[in-house]
C-alpha cells in the first residue's frame, strides 16, 4: 500500500528561533545592553547549545533548526553568513529599515511553522520567541496536531513574552542566564592612552598650566600671573624707545593645550593597546568575513603567508579600527596581534599548519 505523504512520519521537531527577541532579551539581561553594537555572539556554539538542549529535552530527531533575523536590503551580514551554512540551519531573512526595525521576519516564521505542521513535517516544534504575532501560528499548528513548546529568555523583570503566547503553548521553557551567558561577550573599545599627569602649580612669575586631565575634560584655566605679579602688564620691562620688545608672549590656553595635546599622541607610541586575545578574535573575523566576500580561491592567492601585500594590510588595519572604533596606528604589537589572528583564520580554513607574522 502506497504511503500518503500525510501519514504522520516517526517523532520529529524543529526549532524556530526569532533571533531579534533572543538576541535583544539576552543582551538586555546579561549586560545591560540595548543594541547590537554593544556586544557579539558566538552564534555557532549558541545554535549548538540550543540544539543539544532540544535533542535532550524531545522525542524524536531534529528536522532542522530555522533561524529567523533582519538585515538592510535583505543582504545577510558576515555572522548571518556563517549560520547560514551551517548543516541542518535554514537562515531566514527579513528587512531591517533605517529605524532599525524588523519588516517581514514573523511573517516568514508563521509560514514555515504553519507549512511544516499542515505537511505532517514535525510532531513537536521549538518555539523561541515572545511576540503576540505567533499566536496565530501556534493556534495552527496545534490544530494539525503538532505540539508547541514555547522557549524564552529569563526576564530582567516582570515577563518578555506574551501572555497569550505562553498561554496558548503547550509547555513554556525559560532559558536561564547561565545558560546564555558563555555565548554573549560585552565588545571592548579602544583604550586610551596613558598621559602622565602635569603638575598645574604654578612657580612664581609663572602663569599657570592646566594638567592634561583638564584639557582632555574641556577644563582648561585661564592664563594668570602669580600672586604678587602685575597684572595688565607684561612683566619683561618697556623697551627703549625706537626699539621693538621681542620679549616672548605669555601661552594661551590654546597654546598650551595644543602642546599637551601634541604630547599625549607622542607618548602613546609603543603603547601595547588592545589585549592580545582581543586582537586575536579581531583578526579571526576579519579574515572570516574576508572568506565570505572574496571567496576560497582569492584568499588563496595570498598564501603561504605570513606576510600580507602592503595594500592588503592596510585593509586589515582599517577593517579591525572599524571594529575597535580606534585607532591602532600607536600599536604596533597589537597589529602584529591582529595579522597572527588573520592567518590562523586563513590556516584553518586550508587546512596547514599555523604560523605568525614577523
Amino acid at each position: 500500500m502506497a504511503t500518503s505523504e500525510f501519514v504522520p512520519q516517526p517523532a520529529r521537531y524543529a526549532i524556530f528561533v526569532d533571533a531579534g527577541y533572543l538576541y535583544a532579551a539576552s543582551g538586555a539581561l546579561l549586560l545591560g545592553c540595548g543594541s547590537r553594537r554593544e556586544y557579539r555572539v558566538a552564534a555557532e556554539k549558541l545554535i549548538k547549545a540550543l540544539t543539544d538542549r532540544a535533542d535532550d529535552q524531545l522525542v524524536g530527531e531534529l528536522l532542522r533548526l530555522y533561524w529567523f533575523d533582519a538585515a538592510p536590503k535583505r543582504q545577510p551580514t558576515v555572522d548571518q553568513r556563517v549560520i547560514a551554512n551551517l548543516p541542518l540551519v535554514k537562515l531566514r531573512l527579513g528587512n531591517l529599515n533605517a529605524q532599525g526595525q524588523q519588516k517581514g521576519v514573523d511573517a516568514q516564521l508563521r509560514a514555515d511553522l504553519e507549512a511544516l505542521a499542515r505537511h505532517r513535517a514535525i510532531t513537536d516544534a521549538v518555539l523561541l520567541a515572545g511576540d503576540e504575532d505567533m499566536l496565530p501560528a501556534v493556534e495552527a499548528a496545534q490544530r494539525y496536531g503538532v505540539r508547541v513548546h514555547l522557549w524564552g529568555v529569563e526576564p530582567t523583570h516582570g515577563s518578555n513574552q506574551a501572555e497569550w503566547l505562553v498561554w496558548e503553548s503547550d509547555t513554556v521553557e525559560v532559558l536561564p542566564a547561565d545558560f546564555l551567558r558563555p555565548y554573549f561577550t560585552k565588545a571592548k573599545a579602544l583604550p586610551v592612552p596613558a598621559v602622565p599627569v602635569v603638575d598645574a602649580t604654578p612657580a612664581p612669575g609663572k602663569p599657570a598650566v592646566p594638567s592634561p586631565s583638564q584639557v582632555f575634560a574641556g577644563r582648561v584655566p585661564s592664563v594668570r600671573p602669580a600672586p604678587g605679579a602685575p597684572t595688565g602688564e607684561p612683566s619683561a620691562p618697556p623697551a627703549p624707545a625706537g626699539r621693538a620688545n621681542h620679549a616672548a608672549p605669555a601661552p594661551t590656553p590654546a597654546t598650551v593645550a595644543a602642546a599637551l595635546n601634541a604630547a599625549a599622541a607622542s607618548l602613546s607610541e609603543g603603547k601595547l593597546g588592545p589585549d592580545r586575545a582581543h586582537m586575536l578574535e579581531i583578526g579571526e573575523h576579519v579574515a572570516q568575513k574576508w572568506i565570505f566576500e572574496r571567496g576560497r580561491d582569492n584568499i588563496r592567492d595570498l598564501l603561504p603567508g605570513p606576510i600580507l601585500p602592503p595594500v592588503i594590510d592596510k585593509e586589515l588595519l582599517i577593517e579591525a579600527e572599524k571594529e575597535l572604533g580606534g585607532s591602532l596606528r600607536p600599536y604596533q604589537e597589537a597589529r602584529t596581534w591582529l595579522r597572527d589572528g588573520f592567518w590562523e583564520r586563513v590556516y584553518r580554513e586550508f587546512g596547514i599548519g599555523i604560523g605568525t607574522s614577523d
